[in-house]
């Protein structure tokens, strides 16, 4: 038996606008230490063997940050704090219930859309 393959990936929006930039960050003197606290209690929980956290660039929903994507699922979150973090890991990640609240408006993230729809869209 090998390895077991992590059950979730869990990719954190790291990204930070320079001062004076007109695009809001998901990263900022008050959100700087969100992806470690989720690390944190990831360990905390006994869970980190099977949930990789990852550090991510931008994830293009900067408006509603700061944002993480749960994968299986496509479940992105928004607005986190580290008490969101702590509720997420508990009732999605360990009890594998969405924490429907806590997701991004679905104007901000609607349907997948493939890329072979995506091309015939542009019409190429």
């Amino acid at each position: 038996m090998g390895i077991p393959q992590p059950a979730y990936y869990i990719f954190k929006c790291e990204q930070s606008a320079p001062p004076g930039m007109p695009k809001p960050s998901c990263v900022t003197p008050q959100t700087q230490d969100i992806f470690q606290h989720l690390a944190s209690t990831l360990m905390q929980q006994g869970v980190m063997a099977t949930v990789q956290p990852i550090r991510s660039s931008c994830l293009n929903r900067c408006s509603a940050g700061p944002v993480m994507l749960v994968e299986p699922g496509h479940t992105m979150y928004a607005g986190l704090t580290k008490e969101k973090i702590e509720r997420i890991v508990t009732e999605h990640i360990i009890g594998g219930n969405v924490v429907e609240e806590y997701l991004i408006d679905s104007e901000m993230w609607d349907e997948p859309i493939s890329p072979a729809d995506m091309k015939k869209q542009m019409g190429m």
